[in-house]
């Protein structure tokens, strides 16, 4: 009866025969508790971004993500971002991935306006040329998402026509993660401005106050008519006119 497995002494695991069905997913399994045993430790760390510390099963993946692409695990580590969800490398580890497969790729020109990068598939004469200006990316909006376009304009594009030219020379390099981090930004919200809210007052509403009744003076008497203005006054004495002595 032919082995279908090698099984090593101890607690190691056992070598299957990729010829047989499930074969690589067992290997894949025993390959992600490898690497969760050392996300464990190095989650702990400063080494690893500050996004992943912490999160032990986030390093797991990347470091699963970035064999997948021949990246060691630190390597993915450092290259790796996730943005709303979606992983991406940065264009610089898509550049470095692809000229490691053996393939071409150079900057023929870079400025704050534009950006012109080639590339040419490895055997092939052939050569791809990518152009990324400030007024191409004016256009797709990506300024108004990404303030890095204003502050950093060379760079964006750089990134921008890195990533594009890696896919169109050596996509089955990039089947795992296609996009740049760059990219992934660009379309996403998480860079735009927030929006100023209202503030809304609790303050309780003070009571409406209740205005005092008028008050209307008495009418006058006959009498008082009848002294007209020689009617004595409260805050002057009566002058009468007294009998003469006899």
């Amino acid at each position: 009866m032919t082995e279908l497995a090698i099984r090593q002494t101890g607690n190691a695991p056992a070598l299957a025969d990729d010829s047989q069905p499930g074969s690589q997913l067992v290997a894949w399994a025993e390959s992600a508790v490898a690497a969760n045993n050392i996300a464990q430790s190095l989650a702990k760390t400063s080494f690893v971004p500050k996004a992943f510390q912490g999160k032990p099963d986030e390093v797991t993946a990347a470091i699963l993500a970035g064999q997948e692409m021949g990246l060691s695990p630190m390597a993915a580590l450092r290259s790796m971002h996730v943005i709303q969800g979606t992983a991406g490398l940065s264009a610089i580890s898509l550049r470095g991935l692809v000229q490691a497969h053996g393939h071409e790729m150079w900057t023929e020109e870079t400025t704050a306006s534009r950006a012109i990068v080639c590339g040419r598939r490895k055997g092939q004469s052939q050569e791809e040329r990518v152009v990324w200006t400030m007024d191409r990316a004016t256009k797709a909006g990506f300024p108004a998402k990404n303030p890095n376009y204003k502050t950093q304009p060379q760079n964006m594009l750089l990134a921008r026509a890195t990533a594009e030219c890696a896919r169109l020379i050596a996509a089955d390099v990039l089947m795992g993660m296609p996009y740049s981090a760059e990219e992934l930004a660009d379309e996403s919200d998480d860079t735009a401005p927030a929006q100023k809210t209202r503030k809304i007052s609790r303050k309780k509403p003070e009571p409406a106050s209740v205005a005092e009744p008028e008050v209307t003076p008495p009418a006058p008497s006959p009498a008082d008519d009848a002294l007209g203005d020689s009617a004595p006054q409260d805050d002057e004495p009566a002058l009468w006119n007294e009998p003469p002595t006899q």
